[in-house]
Formats: structure tokens, C-alpha cells, sequence
């Protein structure tokens, strides 16, 4: 480890929450996201929550040599800062979404109505996945950053 590790604190989830809504914002309420959704199978949502994973990981410990994974506070044996992470990533899409009401409104767009919840459910499932590749990026830079 090169330098000395800053301990996770309640500031830094602060700046997550700053950077991931930052580059969230613009793609939860993108027509095409929402038409990527649609059309996503399973299998492609499930891979777009990898990266996130793998991307956020990455930027945390991998892009920033004053980090340890395990020098940090975990939980469940998952280091403390990427839980805050990944979970910003998410949260900030689901918030933004929810607050614009993008789905009843972006949905309609690409599936003929009526649409049932459960299909409303996952297919912003699915948009959320595509937000949150861009929201990690955003959350875990800021974090890097300030």
C-alpha cells in the first residue's frame, strides 16, 4: 500500500451520493435508456450489474493506490465504502426515476398500454441497470476525487 489509507466516513458516502446523482441524473430520463430497457433480456441486466461491480471495485481500489480493501471497515466481509458505493449507485437511479416518474412516462414510448406494474417493475429494473454503469462512475470518482 502506497501512502496511508483515510478511514470510510460519513463525508465520503456524502460524496458518492454527489457524483452518483451527478451522472445519473441525465439518463434516467433518456427516452433511449428507457427503450434499451425494453428491449434488454435478463441476462443482459444481470451483466450490466456486473460491471457496475466491476467498475466501481475497480475505481475504488484498483484505479487509487491509497486505498486497501483490507484495511477498511467491512460489512459481511465486503469492505464498507464499496457496499456505500453500489448502493448509491443504485439508490440514486431509483430515486431519480421515481421522482421524475420515468417509467409512466418514458415506458408508453416503447410498449404498447396497458402496461402491467409487473412489467413496469422490471423493465425499470432494467433501466436502472443502465443508469447505474454511469452512476458508479460518477459516485466512485467523486469519492476518489474529494
Amino acid at each position: 500500500m502506497v501512502g496511508r489509507s483515510r478511514r470510510f466516513a460519513l463525508a465520503d458516502t456524502a460524496q458518492q451520493i454527489v457524483g452518483g446523482f451527478l451522472l445519473a441524473g441525465p439518463f434516467v430520463v433518456t427516452d433511449e435508456v428507457w427503450g434499451l430497457a425494453v428491449g434488454m433480456e435478463w441476462y443482459q441486466a444481470v451483466t450490466t450489474a456486473i460491471i457496475v461491480l466491476l467498475v466501481g471495485y475497480g475505481a475504488l481500489y484498483k484505479a487509487d493506490d491509497e486505498r486497501d480493501p483490507d484495511r477498511e471497515a467491512e460489512v459481511g466481509g465486503i469492505p464498507l465504502r464499496f457496499v456505500s458505493l453500489i448502493a448509491v449507485a443504485y439508490l440514486s437511479v431509483a430515486i431519480l426515476a421515481l421522482s421524475f416518474d420515468a417509467p409512466a412516462t418514458l415506458i408508453p414510448n416503447h410498449v404498447e398500454p396497458p402496461v402491467s406494474m409487473r412489467d413496469q417493475v422490471y423493465i425499470t429494473l432494467k433501466a436502472m441497470s443502465v443508469g447505474a454503469v454511469f452512476s458508479v462512475i460518477g459516485a466512485a470518482t467523486a469519492d476518489s476525487v474529494f
